[in-house]
């Protein structure tokens, strides 16, 4: 086969179902579990899911580009997805930000004697302390799983190859775009999922 060609997903997934068919299943004698890649035997519905991925998987190393990016950020999953509980989602605001317009929004803690907001009087609005810390376990843990480490060139990339399914690379605000470019198929090709992929990146339109 030419470096250039690829299969359609179609035939790799006929070969699949081929290869993974019971010898016992014509009716000649007991069918005999059926084996995944590690050598775990597994039922009817993990063979669908098996073949599913597969298809998947072929789908995005046929593709070119961001297409095969797409497809292999799809097939990507975190190993742990542990559940993320915020113990306050409001934004702490400056004393007496909402009544004066000449005070910003952002918090600053109240120094003065007589503050009643750091006296913490009955009524007034709450200060932040380490009661509302969130869980270590899952701190700076993305909504989908992952956790960030940001890349500043494509040969940082390598050290996400061993925890690619805990860790997502994003790519630095320095970055130049034709960095950014080389930077995002060197991660489609190591199976590293980008949290912007498409950062700084314009499109070209046909004409």
């Amino acid at each position: 086969m030419n470096d250039g060609a690829c299969e359609s997903p179609a035939s790799l997934l006929q070969v699949s179902t081929s290869q993974t068919e019971a010898p016992g299943s014509d009716g000649k004698g007991p069918q005999e579990p059926l084996e995944g890649d590690l050598g775990t035997p597994f039922t009817d519905g993990k063979i669908a899911a098996q073949l599913e991925n597969q298809q998947m998987f072929a789908g995005a190393a046929c593709g070119s580009g961001s297409h095969r990016l797409l497809g292999i950020m799809a097939a990507l999953r975190p190993l742990v997805k542990p559940k993320i509980i915020k113990k306050r989602t409001k934004k702490f605001i400056w004393h007496q930000s909402d009544r004066y317009v000449k005070i910003k929004r952002n918090w600053q803690k109240p120094r003065g004697t007589d503050k009643r907001v750091r006296r913490r009087f009955k009524g007034q609005i709450l200060m932040p302390n380490i009661g509302y810390r969130s869980n270590k376990k899952t701190k700076h843990t993305l909504p989908s799983g992952f956790r960030k480490f940001l890349v500043h060139s494509v040969k940082e990339l390598e050290v996400l190859l061993t925890c690619n399914k805990s860790h997502r690379a994003e790519i630095a605000h320095s970055v130049s775009s034709k960095n950014r470019k080389a930077t995002v198929e060197r991660a489609a090709q190591l199976a590293i999922r980008v949290t912007n992929p498409n950062a700084r990146l314009r499109s070209e339109e046909n004409e």
